[in-house]
């Protein structure tokens, strides 16, 4: 009595169709790997770009859409900058940042009527430096005190500066800011070990389907053994 055998054609599209659902699959999840964090961007600030100012707001701030980070502390300049630049090319201000949540902020001075412009810099919550820059116009009343300028942007003051002017050691600001921890990158390490976790992932599922699709392929036919009916139909 002859054995009925499946059709070869048959299993080896089976096999073929599972292969291909499975790298279907496969591209789809690493086509869902999460990516990096976006910068962060502006969302308003103190003054507004391209504003008229007739008094002087306690605080200029920048404001953005999400969290910012500082590395350093102590207004050291690892939590970003902000410096005011007046139409005589002065600085004003004294250099001291202070960030909250989405915003950095400097206690606000001024020095003479006309245009002022703003650079800001900040560290983004993905770790990346963000900066930009707008202007204003200072239009002060009779009651406003213009501050005293200078040719530089000023550097705040650490207490590590204030310990060494008691002690006589007179420490400058440059020697803190080298001591200051700057902003790892184990933020940026942590996204690529991801993205290489979920691509290995994938690549080695579609090298285990492949594997199997071809030992399918390979196996004897049903009735090709030894000790099987093989003969043809007409000597059954």
């Amino acid at each position: 009595m002859r054995i009925a055998r499946p059709k070869p054609s048959a299993r080896r599209a089976a096999a073929v169709g599972a292969l291909a659902l499975l790298a279907a699959v496969t591209v789809g999840a690493v086509g869902h790997v999460p990516t990096a964090s976006a910068h962060n961007y502006l969302v308003s600030s103190t003054p507004e770009a391209g504003s008229v100012l007739t008094s002087l707001p306690p605080e200029f701030v920048i404001t953005t859409n999400d969290v910012l980070l500082d590395f350093g502390g102590e207004n050291t300049g690892s939590a970003g900058a902000l410096e005011v630049q007046g139409p005589d090319g002065l600085f004003y201000g004294d250099g001291c940042v202070a960030v909250s949540g989405a915003s950095i902020s400097t206690p606000a001075a001024i020095g003479p009527a006309g245009d002022y412009t703003v650079i800001w810099r900040v560290v983004s919550t993905d770790g990346h430096p963000v900066s930009s820059q707008f202007s204003f116009t200072w239009q002060p009343d009779a009651a406003q005190v213009a501050s005293a300028g200078s040719t530089a942007a000023p550097v705040c003051p650490t207490s590590s500066d204030a310990a060494g002017a008691v002690d006589g050691a007179g420490a400058a600001s440059g020697d803190s800011e080298a001591d200051s921890p700057a902003p790892t990158a184990g933020s940026s390490d942590d996204e690529f070990l991801s993205v290489l976790a979920w691509g290995g992932g994938a690549l080695g599922a579609v090298a285990i389907a492949v594997v199997a699709t071809l030992l399918v392929l390979r196996r004897p036919k049903l009735g090709a053994g030894p000790g099987s009916d093989s003969r043809p139909p007409g000597d059954i």
